[in-house]
C-alpha cells in the first residue's frame, strides 16, 4: 500500500470508461433482484438496458432514505440473506432505521477504499491508529478499523466515551494517527488539559475526521490545538460506511471521491435535476460494485458541489457544510449550524461548543445561540463576544438572533455526532 492504487491517477478516459462497465453491470444486478427498482424503473419506462453511458443515468429514478425505509430490514437486498455476512443500521432516530448488508466481496472493498482513505489522509503502514469512531451498528467504528488494518497500521479499537480513558491511551500508545469526529476531539482536547496535558506535545500528526459537518474554521482551530494534520473523510452507511471520499492531506482541497467504485451526482434539491460539476445541489450516488445492497441514485441529503481531481484523478467533492435536514429557515432566511460555527471562530473569547435552539413566540420562530466562552476569557469578554456574534450573524446572514454565552463546559459533549439543533417548538 506504500504506492497508490493505478486507479487513483488513471486517466479520465480510462475511468469514465470503467464506471460504465461498471454501471451497466450494477443496473442489471439491481433490477434483476431487488423489487423495488423493477417496479419503479418499470413504471417510469426505463430499463438498465437504456443506460448505455454515464449521461443516461439521469433516466432511472432517484432513491430515497424513505424507499429504504419501506423495505426494512431486507427488502433492498440483492442477494440471498444466507451471503450477506454483516448487516449495519443507522440510528433511526428519525424514524425507521436503514439496514444495509454485506457480502465478503463487499467487505473487501470496503476494506480496500478505506485503506486508500487513510493512507491518502497521511496514514502509513506501522502507524498507530487510535479509532474512537463508535463501534457497533454504526458503520465508522468497524469500517476505519479494517481499513487501518488492511493498510498495516496497529489499530486501537477504542471506540466512544470514556474521554478519560482516551487520553490515557494516546499518552501511553503513542498513536500517530486518530479517526474520530471533529467534535468528540474537541473533548479529547478539553480533558487532555483537564489532566494538565499540553495537546500540542501528543504524539498525534493526523486527524481523519468525518461523520458530522465541520468547518474549514474548525480544521485550523484543531491544527492549532494539536499541531496536527487535519483531513475529511466522507461516507455514509447506505452508500458503504466511511471511505467514500477522502481529503488528500497534500492538498486538503476537497474530497476525491473514490469513482471507481462510487459514481456521484450533483442534483437540484427540490426538482432532482442533475447540476453540472461546479454547481452546489444535493449529493447523490450510485454504487457501482456492491453486490449484497446495490444503491442507484441515492439521495444523500448532504450538500456541495463537485469539481476536478487535483492530487488525483478522480472528481473532488467540497466539504460538506450543510445537509437538507439541517436547514433551519428562520423568518425566510435559510441558515445552516456550520454558519454559525464559523463566525464564532472568529471570536477568541468564544470556544467552538455550540448548539442552536429553536423556540417558538406566538407564530414566530426564534433562534438562540448557547454557545461557551473559553476558559481562558473573562465573563466580560464572553458577553462581549456573544453581542458581537449577534451583530456579525445579522450582517453577513441577515437575520437576528439571541446569543446566550455559558461557562466553560456549558455544553453538553457528544462521543459521536454532535447535537447542533436543538428543536423546543411545540408541534403546529
Amino acid at each position: 500500500m506504500e504506492e497508490l492504487d493505478p486507479i487513483e491517477t488513471a486517466s479520465v478516459d480510462e475511468l469514465r470508461s470503467l464506471q460504465t462497465e461498471r454501471l451497466r453491470a450494477t443496473l442489471r444486478h439491481a433490477y434483476a433482484n431487488v423489487a423495488h427498482y423493477r417496479e419503479t424503473w418499470d413504471t417510469a419506462g426505463v430499463h438498465p438496458d437504456d443506460v448505455r453511458d454515464l449521461s443516461d443515468l439521469a433516466r432511472i429514478p432517484l432513491t430515497s432514505k424513505d424507499d429504504l425505509r419501506a423495505h426494512y430490514p431486507f427488502g433492498m437486498f440483492a442477494v440471498p440473506r444466507e451471503e450477506v455476512v454483516r448487516v449495519h443500521a443507522s440510528s433511526g432516530t428519525t424514524g425507521q432505521p436503514t439496514v444495509v448488508g454485506y457480502t465478503a466481496g463487499d467487505l473487501d472493498v470496503w476494506a480496500s477504499v478505506m485503506a486508500r482513505s487513510i493512507r491518502a489522509a497521511g496514514g502509513r503502514p506501522g502507524d498507530v491508529l487510535h479509532n474512537a469512531y463508535g463501534y457497533g451498528l454504526f458503520t465508522g467504528g468497524l469500517g476505519a478499523h479494517y481499513g487501518g488494518e488492511r493498510l498495516g497500521c496497529t489499530v486501537v479499537p477504542v471506540s466512544g466515551g470514556m474521554t478519560e480513558r482516551q487520553v490515557r491511551l494516546i499518552t501511553d500508545f503513542r498513536p500517530r494517527v486518530i479517526m474520530v469526529t471533529p467534535s468528540y476531539m474537541l473533548a479529547i482536547v478539553d480533558e487532555m488539559r483537564r489532566q494538565g496535558l499540553d495537546p500540542r506535545e501528543s504524539s498525534l500528526e493526523v486527524g481523519i475526521f468525518g461523520a458530522e459537518p465541520w468547518t474549514d474554521q474548525m480544521r485550523l482551530e484543531i491544527e492549532d490545538v494539536l499541531g496536527i494534520d487535519a483531513v475529511d473523510i466522507y461516507g455514509l452507511s447506505e452508500v458503504i460506511g466511511p471511505g467514500v471520499a477522502q481529503e488528500c492531506v497534500e492538498t486538503k482541497d476537497g474530497l476525491h471521491v473514490w469513482e471507481d467504485h462510487f459514481y456521484p451526482e450533483i442534483v437540484d434539491p427540490v426538482t432532482g435535476e442533475v447540476l453540472p460539476d461546479g454547481e452546489r445541489g444535493e449529493l447523490v450516488f450510485t454504487s457501482l460494485t456492491k453486490q449484497a445492497m446495490p444503491v442507484v441514485r441515492y439521495r444523500t441529503r448532504d450538500l456541495t458541489r463537485l469539481l476536478a481531481g487535483t492530487a488525483r484523478t478522480m472528481r473532488r467533492m467540497e466539504k460538506v457544510t450543510g445537509r437538507t435536514d439541517d436547514l433551519i429557515i428562520l423568518r425566510g432566511v435559510n441558515l445552516f449550524p456550520t454558519q454559525i460555527e464559523e463566525l464564532l471562530l472568529t471570536l477568541p473569547a468564544l470556544a467552538p461548543h455550540f448548539q442552536c435552539v429553536l423556540s417558538r413566540t406566538g407564530t414566530l420562530d426564534d433562534l438562540t445561540v448557547r454557545v461557551e466562552r473559553r476558559g481562558d476569557a473573562s465573563s466580560s469578554d464572553g458577553d462581549a463576544a456573544g453581542a458581537e456574534l449577534e451583530r456579525l450573524v445579522k450582517a453577513t446572514i441577515g437575520v437576528s438572533v439571541a446569543v446566550h454565552v455559558v461557562e466553560p463546559d456549558g455544553i453538553e459533549r457528544s462521543v459521536g455526532k454532535m447535537r447542533r439543533i436543538v428543536d423546543q417548538r411545540p408541534e403546529r
